[in-house]
């Protein structure tokens, strides 16, 4: 990316890339809501904040990657996409349509800039250790980091804790994981249909480096990046805890709106929501 911002203008990225989840959402009738809304921050701080990458050169040979494992959350990611100039922001209007690159689900070969597609839940783990070995042994390339988010109910698939284990012997150390941790999941409460604690003591068992964020803080998002470069004999989780729905009041905590979108009311009250912050932080258009 050309340049890091300030934590000022991070939350305000955050805050357009609600806004345009919003509208995505609204506009294909389909979709998640809770989840891509509670990642803004964590997604705005990588894009914008983090990530080496070059929008008008996705297959850029010194890009860091992205993985988004926990593919249903994608607006976020194609919002934030088309804010870092990957593509024309009018055709976030097009997410879930016949034919368009924006799928419900991340296609790999359909939008350049996407790493990996993830329609089954599980296997976004094990694409990211495979290309952060690849980074690690074969091409020694120490300055590149692989990055991936995982929702906490996707961690009741076995096949992450098989990349877990892939990861932790091979003390893949550019490899940094987030566990969404926003504690609901479509059938209800993580803890009510598979509860997921002790989750720190799991991946430290597994031969993971773990620290515990607020995923809305992003001093805090940047602090733990920082921290999890800095560890070098193992691969490193931060486990980020979110709001699902965050910004918007009527859908956060509730787990139904992790795979519903909102109807033109609920959209227009939600924008109304977003623009304003219930008046913690002033919109750039305010």
């Amino acid at each position: 990316m050309s340049g890091q911002l300030t934590i000022r203008q991070i939350e305000q990225k955050a805050t357009t890339i609600r806004r345009d989840i919003i509208t995505m959402l609204e506009e294909a009738g389909s979709g998640h809501s809770a989840g891509p809304l509670g990642l803004a921050d964590l997604i705005a701080t990588l894009y914008f904040g983090v990530m080496n990458y070059k929008s008008k050169k996705p297959e850029w040979n010194d890009r860091d990657f992205f993985f988004l494992s926990n593919g249903h959350c994608v607006p976020v990611q194609y919002a934030a996409m088309a804010e870092a100039g990957f593509f024309d922001k009018k055709e976030l209007l097009t997410l879930r349509k016949l034919g368009s690159r924006l799928q419900g689900h991340p296609e790999r070969t359909k939008l350049p800039g996407l790493e990996n597609t993830s329609g089954p839940l599980g296997s976004g783990l094990s694409q990211a250790a495979g290309v952060a070995y690849s980074l690690q042994y074969l091409d020694d390339q120490k300055h590149r980091f692989v990055y991936c988010v995982t929702g906490d109910g996707e961690l009741d698939e076995g096949n992450i804790w098989e990349a877990a284990m892939f990861a932790g012997k091979y003390k893949l150390s550019q490899l940094i994981v987030f566990v969404d941790r926003n504690n609901i999941q479509i059938d209800g409460n993580t803890e009510d249909v598979m509860p997921l604690e002790d989750l720190r003591g799991k991946w430290q068992s597994f031969g993971w480096h773990v620290q515990e964020i607020d995923g809305h803080n992003i001093e805090s998002i940047q602090d733990a990046i920082g921290m999890a470069k800095a560890i070098t004999n193992r691969p490193s989780v931060v486990i980020t805890h979110t709001i699902p729905g965050k910004g918007v009041d009527f859908m956060e905590y509730d787990y139904r709106w992790h795979g519903m979108p909102p109807n033109h009311e609920q959209a227009k009250e939600a924008l109304h929501e977003l623009r304003t912050l219930r008046g913690k932080i002033r919109g750039e258009h305010q």
